[in-house]
């Protein structure tokens, strides 16, 4: 895929939340890694779309390897914790826990996420509690509180929130998994 197009004005077409080009930029920088400073630099675009396509990019880049975007773990911690803008939360809220964190990193990402889940946006709650359940892989010391989270928002948060600490819980909660404390975890492999 060969453009000459800025990151930037591949994400500027669109509505506010709609995905727009943001696969296209996946596979731009799939090909071309080099122009992964160009979308990172447009999640704090002044244009709330742009910013929300970058975050839909970055989200789906850091499924296969969120190392590519560790060189940045401050900025974006900030981010997450700053913005108001519900479809950068959400990316973010998925995207931050796949880097690796400290323990202080992962209390930050964590108290950010505890936040979120005060969001009016169902989407915005769901994905945090994800992230949260994300971090427990870095962090096994919060995995007790995030359970009983999970179990609250299995009986009480609304329909999707139910349905992902569904997903979670049974995940969490595999007897299977053998629990070290302050192991890294591999909960979702």
């Amino acid at each position: 895929m060969a453009t000459k197009e800025s990151i930037r004005e591949m994400l500027a077409p669109g509505r506010r939340l709609e995905a727009g080009r943001a696969c296209e930029v996946v596979e731009l920088i799939a090909e071309r890694p080099r122009r992964l400073e160009e979308l990172v630099e447009c999640l704090w675009d002044d244009d709330p779309g742009v910013a929300s396509r970058a975050a839909d990019a970055l989200e789906r880049l850091s499924r296969e390897s969120a190392a590519r975007f560790q060189g940045w773990k401050d900025e974006l911690l900030g981010l997450m914790a700053e913005t108001t803008e519900k479809k950068v939360r959400w990316n973010l809220a998925l995207a931050v826990p796949r880097l690796a964190l400290t323990i202080p990193e992962c209390r930050r990402a964590a108290a950010t996420l505890h936040k979120f889940l005060d969001d009016p946006s169902s989407i915005v709650k769901t994905a945090a509690l994800h992230g949260l359940a994300d971090l427990t892989r870095q962090n096994p010391d919060s995995l007790p509180e995030v359970v009983d989270l999970l179990r609250v928002a299995g009986r009480s948060g609304t329909p999707a929130m139910r349905a992902r600490s569904r997903i979670l819980l049974k995940r969490l909660e595999n007897p299977a998994r053998k629990v070290q404390h302050r192991t890294r975890l591999h909960i979702f492999d």
